[in-house]
């Protein structure tokens, strides 16, 4: 049932810790009912139950938002998530994430995050925006413009800094050696984090050419 969070986060430990110690799990749940009343138009009983979410998790989802599968709330104190804002399946967030808006109207004015965006801590996500697939967004960026799918996106105002193909070789690279390179990727504009990307990088290549070698005895 909660494999996706134990996926997700390496510090999950059993069933009764996630279902009691997770504030995150415990915002969409309530979120969950509140939606129900929303959509069935009893909208001032869907804002109760939001704001009584907000009180007990420190988490504020909008009922009238529209949230996928397998959506995931790390840490979670901070959140904010918009009326019209739109979220795919096996999204993540970290604590103090907004999904925001730039304008009073009435419309479409919150960001639409596609399957398997993740955005990390302190993050804005402003506008009518679109964040494509398996997009990241870094810690603290504040983003006002579509991502591409695939890309990373950092820095104020949010910037492209990584496609698809390096991405796929550093987690590559990371998996084969035992770990996930949480926060080694150049979502944040840290110097450790750029020397971890580099060795990443090296060991990719180093790989490669040690295959061509033993292909070439063989």
């Amino acid at each position: 049932m909660f494999k996706y969070i134990y996926e997700r986060d390496p510090s999950a430990r059993n069933f009764l810790e996630i279902i009691f110690t997770y504030p995150g799990l415990h915002a969409l749940w309530i979120y969950r009912v509140s939606h129900f009343f929303w959509i069935i138009k009893i909208k001032t009983i869907a804002k109760i139950i939001s704001n009584i979410g907000r009180l007990l998790t420190g988490i504020e989802i909008h009922p009238g938002a529209v949230i996928g599968k397998r959506f995931f709330i790390d840490h979670g104190m901070g959140v904010v998530i918009g009326e019209t804002a739109i979220i795919g399946d096996d999204v993540t967030i970290y604590h103090g994430v907004t999904l925001g808006g730039t304008s009073w109207n009435k419309g479409k004015r919150h960001p639409t995050l596609e399957d398997n965006v993740v955005i990390g801590a302190g993050a804005k996500i402003l506008g009518p925006i679109t964040l494509g697939k398996k997009s990241r967004v870094g810690s603290n960026s504040v983003v006002v413009r579509d991502v591409p799918e695939y890309a990373t996106c950092v820095g104020i105002p949010g910037r492209i800094v990584n496609k698809k193909d390096l991405k796929t070789k550093r987690q590559k690279t990371a998996k084969k050696l035992g770990f996930d390179a949480y926060g080694a990727t150049s979502d944040m504009p840290d110097p450790q984090a750029i020397a971890i990307n580099a060795i990443l990088d090296h060991i990719h290549i180093m790989d490669e050419k040690m295959s061509d070698i033993l292909c070439k005895k063989n």
